[in-house]
């Protein structure tokens, strides 16, 4: 399952970086959760379609995902952690961020959907 959950998490991210609406919304259980330096929230599909409009195609540039720890909880869960960096096309520093993220992926209709998903950007 560790290597299933991880390549759906990359398929994620390189979602997200293409602007790829479809695949990312195939890899979300809402709602979902979404937690992070703006804080806890609880989004339904037409909110996280308009948070995902919001952002602008190519603005996320995965770089590296590395340090990764799955914990199976179930036959139908399991949570990720990992370290990211990223580049954003509007950074002004143009110097990478790193976060730390955490997933919670459920098995729903014999698919794997994230429904929990937390980012923190490390300090410097």
């Amino acid at each position: 399952m560790e290597t299933q959950i991880i390549e759906l998490e990359k398929k994620y991210w390189q979602a997200m970086q293409n602007h790829d609406y479809e695949t990312v919304k195939k890899l979300t259980f809402f709602p979902c959760m979404i937690a992070g330096k703006s804080g806890l929230q609880s989004v339904d599909e037409s909110m996280f379609k308009k948070m995902f409009d919001s952002v602008e195609s190519g603005k996320i540039k995965v770089l590296n995902i590395s340090d990764v720890d799955e914990k199976p909880i179930s036959e139908n869960t399991t949570v990720l952690g990992y370290l990211i960096t990223l580049e954003m096309a509007d950074d002004k520093q143009n110097s990478p961020m790193k976060c730390v993220c955490t997933s919670t992926w459920i098995k729903k209709n014999n698919n794997w959907v994230c429904a929990l998903h937390t980012e923190t950007e490390l300090s410097q």
